[in-house]
């Protein structure tokens, strides 16, 4: 935190389960007219800047929650949970609606697994699923949900012609397909990724018909819609239709991914399946009000709920199971959380350390940074050394989950 934004010891009472420690770690009222709960410290200052405007909006209903991988989005942090009266705000969704994870339990033992066969899998996936930004299918993919949504009447050819294409592929940035050994000695196989394009401009439109309407609020990139207006219940339908084509994307592309694997390992048995949401925003009950709870790179962990929490590229990822805690919306992180912005990794870390990173998995190498002011760099925007430590982001939401299988990563593909 900077300046007077320091830690101050919790003022309100803390109303998790009894029999667990408490891992929040502050709690504070002067941000706004509602408290602020955070599981993350410290905060930088733009991440400061943008959970004051959240704790002065309208809308906002009983405290705002802070997962440990806090950090600043475009609005609202990642990292944020909010429950909202009668009103849904875009930017608190974010852009990639949907993104999420797939993950896939084998039973193969972890410990067979050799990194040539690492190989061998990935190449195989590799002309299987399209990665990248600006890969996609070359026909019009099939799928129900286009019939029982429609196309919506704001986008255009090309809009839509993408919407078709990039169902079943993974995109770029931080997406990713892993192969994981499991503490329980089985191999996992796992996913990241989203609505792709599609999700993004559902997400654009709407937040500029909201900020259109105008209504109050400290900050134009929280504009918010009624959820019985019109435009309001317009945006609740296109975003379940970005959750449901991010789900399907996922399942496309982990069934791809089974079936070379089932390939390279015959025998092989599938034996359970986790697909989940980190980007989103739905009606439920919290305080004794229905409400709409937006989860911006956070995950739902109602009590029992089985969710996933990746680490980065070269770092382990945990199965969890949700403990329910009201404080915090019944909701977890979705990762470990950037430590470092994509153009300060690229110019501040090294091949050298990012390289030491990854030893021991099998990966591409690292490509060149796209985009003039990065010439002559590598892109290490995913590396290992760009994010939070996962070990640390665990141990500080032990009120919130209960991990129960550690997966350490023997090979990815990144987008």
């Amino acid at each position: 935190m900077q300046g007077g934004d320091k830690p101050v010891p919790p003022d309100v009472p803390f109303s998790g389960h009894p029999a667990i420690i408490q891992m929040m770690k502050w709690t504070r009222t002067d941000f706004g007219p509602v408290p602020v709960k955070s599981w993350c410290e410290p905060l930088d200052a733009g991440t400061v800047e943008q959970v004051r405007h959240l704790a002065n909006h309208p809308k906002i209903f009983h405290h705002i929650a802070l997962m440990p991988d806090c950090h600043i989005g475009c609005g609202m942090p990642i990292g944020g949970v909010i429950a909202c009266e009668e009103a849904v705000i875009p930017n608190a969704v974010g852009v990639d609606i949907g993104c999420g994870m797939v993950a896939v339990q084998t039973d193969y033992a972890a410990d067979a697994l050799k990194d040539t066969t690492v190989r061998r899998i990935l190449d195989d996936v590799k002309r299987t699923v399209p990665m990248g930004e600006g890969h996609a299918h070359r026909a019009p993919q099939q799928w129900a949900g286009f019939k029982k949504y429609g196309r919506p009447d704001w986008t255009d050819a090309h809009t839509w012609d993408l919407a078709l294409r990039n169902l079943g592929t993974l995109g770029g940035g931080n997406h990713f397909l892993e192969i994981q050994s499991g503490d329980d000695n089985l191999v996992w196989l796992m996913i990241h990724s989203g609505s792709r394009n599609f999700g993004l401009k559902v997400a654009e439109y709407h937040h500029r018909v909201a900020q259109k309407l105008n209504f109050e609020t400290s900050s134009a990139d929280l504009a918010w819609l009624p959820v019985e207006s019109k435009e309001g219940q317009a945006y609740i339908r296109e975003m379940n239709f970005a959750l449901d084509y991010a789900r399907e994307n996922r399942a496309r592309m982990m069934a791809a991914f089974c079936e070379q694997v089932a390939h390279v390992l015959p025998g092989v048995e599938f034996t359970r399946e986790i697909n989940i949401h980190h980007n989103y925003a739905g009606r439920e009950n919290h305080f004794g009000r229905e409400v709409w709870v937006h989860r911006k790179g956070a995950t739902s962990a109602r009590a029992g709920e089985t969710g996933i929490i990746p680490g980065s590229m070269g770092t382990p990822s945990y199965i969890v199971k949700g403990l329910g805690l009201a404080d915090s919306f019944d909701s977890c992180s979705h990762g470990a959380g950037r430590r470092l912005g994509r153009r300060q990794a690229c110019r501040t870390l090294t091949k050298e350390e990012c390289d030491r990173a990854m030893r021991g998995v099998v990966f591409d190498g690292w490509k060149p940074a796209r985009g003039r002011k990065q010439k002559g760099l590598l892109d290490l925007e995913e590396a290992p050394p760009a994010y939070k430590d996962i070990e640390m982001v665990i141990k500080a939401q032990l009120d919130l989950i209960e991990p129960l299988v550690k997966l350490r990563p023997l090979g990815v593909l990144k987008g």
